[in-house]
């Protein structure tokens, strides 16, 4: 899957990123200025989709004011539904308003994850990546600063989904930081539509890589140095429901049928 290398100069639109958010007002300012500072330095077009995911604080009203310099907007939920259906609602949202070439990052809103990483994992998606992710477990990566748990956690990931799950060349599969080619998205929806994503928690973005994988994408990793020390807000990780929640992703993937017009997003690109 990641093996596969290719070396066509993939042209690349604006970006979004989709920030699924709750209760996150202390936190939230600070990414928005980070990533309003990013197009302050480049000519490409940034864009950002907030989901309040129900929150009960300022997070919505933060959004509402907007930050200078950067084009924001709010999708809300009424009421939280959890981590997966946030990203779901952040990537329909995406796939109304952006184009195939565009690029769709998927990043916490907590502050953790460092905006500065956008430019190499462009490059990447330019060299023919379809997806990269921002990885604390290859060289130059780092998760120092985070609890003692969700480290064991991580970890503990690693080895099970190396082990049992059909996903080759990945270091970090539970990480919530990344980029994807939207045509990849766009395929897979239009497959799984509200089924996409079905679990609510932190087992959603292995669930997504699941999915996808079905079509073959090109997946690249660029080391991040996650900063923990810049959360503001409270985890919402519960270490025995999210345990569960990848034990019962497991066993659906296991017991779940392969689309059955799934082939390699090369050769769908090849044969337009």
């Amino acid at each position: 899957m990641s093996n596969r290398v290719n070396q066509e100069k993939h042209r690349v639109g604006q970006t979004y990123f989709v920030l699924p958010a709750y209760n996150e007002e202390g936190s939230l300012p600070n990414l928005l200025n980070r990533i309003a500072s990013l197009q302050q330095k480049t000519s490409d077009a940034i864009k950002v989709l907030v989901v309040d995911d129900g929150s009960t604080d300022n997070t919505a009203s933060i959004v509402k004011e907007g930050i200078t310099g950067l084009d924001v907007r709010l999708i809300s939920h009424n009421k939280n539904m959890g981590l997966g259906q946030a990203v779901q609602t952040g990537i329909k949202e995406a796939l109304n308003v952006a184009s195939d070439n565009d690029i769709i990052i998927i990043m916490d809103a907590d502050d953790s994850h460092d905006v500065n990483l956008l430019d190499s994992m462009k490059s990447k998606i330019r060299a023919g990546a379809d997806i990269v992710i921002a990885s604390r477990f290859v060289e130059g990566g780092d998760d120092s600063s985070a609890p003692l748990f969700r480290r064991f956690l991580s970890r503990g990931a690693i080895f099970v989904f190396r082990t049992f799950l059909p996903l080759e060349g990945i270091n970090d599969f539970t990480s919530g930081y990344r980029a994807y080619r939207l045509c990849l998205l766009r395929i897979a929806s239009s497959h799984w539509g509200e089924r996409l994503i079905e679990e609510q928690g932190f087992a959603c973005m292995v669930e997504l890589l699941l999915k996808l994988r079905h079509w073959s994408p090109a997946i690249e990793e660029v080391p991040m140095n996650l900063r923990y020390d810049r959360k503001q807000s409270a985890s919402k990780m519960k270490l025995g429901r999210t345990l569960s929640q990848y034990l019962k992703l497991f066993f659906r993937n296991l017991l779940a049928p392969p689309p059955r017009e799934s082939v390699c997003l090369a050769d769908l690109e090849s044969s337009e």
